[in-house]
């Protein structure tokens, strides 16, 4: 596999590191705000600039802070991100003119970085002019002039770049054309053909999104598993903004970890910033193969979990539950731990019946207790959620569904049921050819999906079960 050059975009607050992000990654990847400290974890994805490709790093905004504070701790994962870092473009903003703030990151990355190119963003017009003369003194070399946000000077940065990122890759590589997609196909589109379309290639990398309220341990998860302080995280609720996908194999297998923004109520979300997030959550959700849904042991189920589990299941994704923090309650008595989970379960089973039997794992992120049982659920339920089953299993197990609790009559007439088959998987997905699809009642629809979990195995899975009419040959033979 053809590892690609690194290129780290640094710089202090508010000089446009996400939206240079965005405009070498193709798409609006990284959330994008006047607020400055808008970024606060590495954010990485695959850049292209005329015929060089690499992986591009946004930044948070360099700060002097020092100690436990946030803002230590964003600078910490920017120095991180400078190291692993082949080459690194560093932005000031050509309008504001060079700070102190700018001398001192340009002293430390003289002392750091492999390869540094300066920037001088928001040149547009000659309102910069005075801003480029003074970035000469930063002792960098000369600075690139562009405008990220209207793309000028991106032929002169690239230009900048060819010595440090080397030669393009071969047309046609795997690797370079998988980095340009940025994210695997929805799951949810619909396939033309009876048997679901082409199987899924088996390289192809686990969409895994850990989702969940506010300061419920998603971040900290995500490090436990990575084995190292890849995102931020700390007391502070709220902290992840940007869903933030990280590439890992878990026993050869690969799988994109995407942390997501705690999702809130929609009532009490009203700041532009907070939307943003939520949306980039729930655009993680859309596109994840599996969801883990991350709930506070020391409150269990709440409505917005609920609510959250729900939105997962609408968009036919496999659902994984961690309940996490349960140090403090496995300190308790068995009776007492058993009484919660009991709870737990009780409730799910009578809030989330669509999927019924959705695995639950308690875990410790922090002391790591429990974590090794959650990724082997997780390959369970994605295994279950790409099943198929045969069409004639599923025929004659439709056949004895049908003839135990035939479907009710309308006006006189009972409705028939004629065949069906698996159409698509991830959901599992059915067609069935009804003579009236649309007078079947929905409980009579709940009875087979609840008949085809048991039947087939298939706990914790959304099912789709759709109706279609036959065509009467007849018909087509008059016309």
């Amino acid at each position: 596999m053809t590892t690609m050059p690194k290129l780290a975009l640094v710089g202090r607050p508010n000089v446009g590191k996400s939206t240079l992000f965005n405009r070498l990654v193709g798409r609006r990847s990284a959330i994008v705000a006047d607020d400055p400290g808008t970024t606060r974890d590495r954010r990485e994805g695959a850049g292209r600039l005329a015929d060089l490709e690499f992986t591009v790093v946004d930044t948070a905004g360099w700060d002097e802070a020092k100690g436990e504070v946030l803002e230590a701790r964003m600078r910490a994962q920017t120095e991180q991100a400078v190291r692993d870092a082949d080459a690194v473009l560093f932005l000031v903003d050509a309008r504001a003119g060079i700070t102190p703030l700018d001398r001192s990151f340009a002293r430390w990355l003289r002392a750091h970085a492999r390869k540094t190119v300066l920037v001088a963003n928001k040149s547009e017009g000659r309102a910069g002019d005075a801003g480029i003369a003074e970035a000469f003194g930063l002792g960098l070399g000369e600075p690139v002039a562009l405008s990220a946000e209207h793309g000028e000077g991106l032929a002169d940065l690239r230009d900048a770049l060819a010595p440090l990122v080397g030669e393009p890759p071969a047309a046609g590589s795997g690797d370079a054309d998988e980095a340009r997609q940025g994210h695997a196909p929805s799951a949810g589109a619909e396939e033309a053909d009876w048997e679901g379309g082409p199987d899924e290639p088996p390289d192809r990398p686990i969409q895994l999104a850990i989702v969940g309220r506010p300061n419920v341990g998603k971040s900290t998860l995500l490090n436990r598993l990575l084995g190292e302080d890849r995102v931020l995280t700390g007391p502070e609720a709220g902290i992840t903004r940007d869903a933030i996908a990280v590439d890992w194999r878990f026993n050869g297998r690969r799988i994109r970890l995407v942390d997501t923004a705690g999702l809130r109520r929609r009532a009490n979300v009203s700041e532009k910033l907070e939307v943003l997030s939520a949306r980039d959550t729930l655009d993680a959700v859309r596109f994840a193969d599996v969801v883990v849904l991350v709930i506070d042991a020391g409150q269990m189920l709440e409505k917005q979990d609920l609510a959250i589990a729900r939105m997962v299941e609408e968009e036919g994704r496999a659902l994984v539950i961690a309940v996490n923090k349960i140090d403090e309650l496995m300190r308790g008595d068995a009776k007492a731990q058993g009484a919660a989970w009991r709870r737990l379960r009780d409730r799910l089973q009578a809030s989330l019946a669509q999927v019924k039997g959705v695995p639950i794992v308690g875990l410790s992120a922090r002391s790591g207790r429990g974590v090794d049982k959650l990724m082997p659920a997780v390959m369970n339920i994605h295994a279950l959620w790409n099943r198929r089953i045969p069409t004639a299993a599923f025929n004659r197990w439709l056949e004895g569904m049908v003839e135990r609790n035939p479907p009710p009559l309308v006006d006189g007439r009972r409705i028939r049921i004629r065949y069906g088959a698996q159409i698509k998987s991830r959901p599992p997905t059915f067609a069935l050819f009804v003579s009236r699809p649309a007078e079947l009642p929905e409980s009579y629809v709940r009875y087979l999906v609840n008949g085809l979990r048991e039947q087939f195995d298939l706990p914790g899975v959304p099912i789709r079960i759709y109706m279609r009419k036959p065509k009467n040959p007849y018909v087509e033979q008059a016309s």
